[in-house]
């Protein structure tokens, strides 16, 4: 967090995501070679006549995108090339098992699970984690048959491979993702060594009923918040709905303070956006060559905000998936109102859910504390 100005007063801890900007982390400027791969995937789509395919593979970039901003063994890279193939197995499973199945509830459950785990590992590891389960999530809300699922997963791969090679080239990165690729398969070793730690671990504590591993209640507060709001997605059959479990995800955090925090900024952002791009809608020709445009510069908003304000950020993400829905056929507005109602409830149910975890916690508490004064003041009643 940026340094307080001498004299001024400190945000409240509850607003920190939502009135803090920190301008000097905008990368505008550096960003608009992670936007290019976006415009070519939506202008191809739109050359062939298939702007949806274009719209697919656009999002397979865009999230390709923001592993630039991370970092697994000091390289960027890393996060790009696990994104690109978790993203595309995701879309595939998640459209194979559709927003109608049971099974999505259980499995949403535990990729919510493996994604806490994994935020106990170096911070790339869990973004990976996190984009594959809204990956996932998004995919569920388009049912249809294994070979649409695998068209959809390649669509995604096809972006993230493009997002992938152009910005290493432009980079000057080539030689370095060249050489990942080529040790791939150690780092696929690798990750089941980690997994197969992380199985035994979570067997121990289960059988030991104690958390031998400090991601473990956080990870157990992710699958039971991801699958009560995958359910309530699956019953309101609402459009859009899959921004209900995703949106809880993305405001859970460990602390309350933070949780908070991110469930008033997520709000304020995705009103905000939702707001303004309606109005934009409203007000420019709604073309395919139009919806193309400001489905890039809200990619492009959103890659150079990420780490100004969270707020900020989710102003133009909502800015981007809306264009970027419009492009199939579905009216702007409707797509923003949809956003805003499931963003406030996802953020409403995770709030709810670490409410509920600090009421269990708190007798206890409360019992800990009274022990602790008698063993000092033994003479006291």
């Amino acid at each position: 967090m940026a340094a307080p100005v001498p004299g001024s007063t400190a945000p409240n801890p509850l607003l920190t995501d939502s009135a803090v900007f920190q301008w000097q982390n905008q990368t505008l400027r550096a960003d608009l070679i992670l936007t290019l791969p976006v415009a070519l995937c939506l202008a191809i789509g739109i050359a062939v006549g298939h702007p949806v395919a274009g719209m697919l593979a656009a999002g397979g970039a865009v999230n390709t995108g923001f592993g630039q901003k991370h970092r697994i063994d000091d390289s960027c890279l890393l996060p790009m090339i696990f994104v690109t193939f978790g993203m595309a197995f995701s879309g595939f499973f998640g459209v194979l098992i559709g927003h109608e199945n049971l099974l999505l509830v259980f499995v949403a459950a535990l990729w919510g699970f493996g994604y806490g785990m994994l935020t106990a590992r170096p911070e790339g590891y869990g973004w990976v984690g996190q984009q594959c389960v809204i990956t996932f999530l998004v995919a569920s809300a388009f049912p249809a048959s294994a070979r649409e699922a695998l068209d959809r997963g390649l669509l995604l791969f096809a972006g993230g491979a493009l997002q992938l090679i152009l910005s290493s080239i432009l980079l000057r990165l080539f030689g370095e993702l060249r050489k990942h690729l080529f040790e791939l398969t150690r780092y696929l070793h690798e990750e089941q060594e980690a997994l197969r730690t992380a199985l035994l671990e979570t067997a121990d504590s289960l059988r030991q009923r104690r958390f031998l591993n400090s991601a473990m209640p956080y990870s157990l507060r992710l699958a039971a918040t991801i699958g009560i709001s995958t359910e309530i997605y699956r019953r309101l059959n609402y459009p859009s709905g899959y921004w209900i479990p995703m949106t809880a995800l993305l405001v859970l955090k460990p602390g309350l303070t933070d949780t908070v925090s991110r469930a008033i900024a997520r709000m304020i952002g995705t009103m905000g956006g939702a707001i303004a791009v309606s109005f934009l809608l409203a007000h420019v020709p709604t073309s395919t060559i139009a919806l193309a445009a400001g489905t890039t510069l809200f990619a492009w908003l959103a890659y150079g905000f990420l780490n100004v304000n969270y707020a900020l950020f989710t102003m133009a993400v909502t800015g981007y998936i809306v264009f970027l829905l419009s492009l199939n056929e579905v009216p702007g507005p409707i797509i923003a109102e949809h956003r805003t109602f499931c963003t406030l409830l996802g953020g409403a149910i995770a709030l709810c859910v670490r409410i509920v975890v600090i009421s269990y916690k708190r007798p206890r508490w409360l019992k800990a504390a009274t022990a602790v004064r008698h063993a000092v003041f033994p003479f006291r009643s």
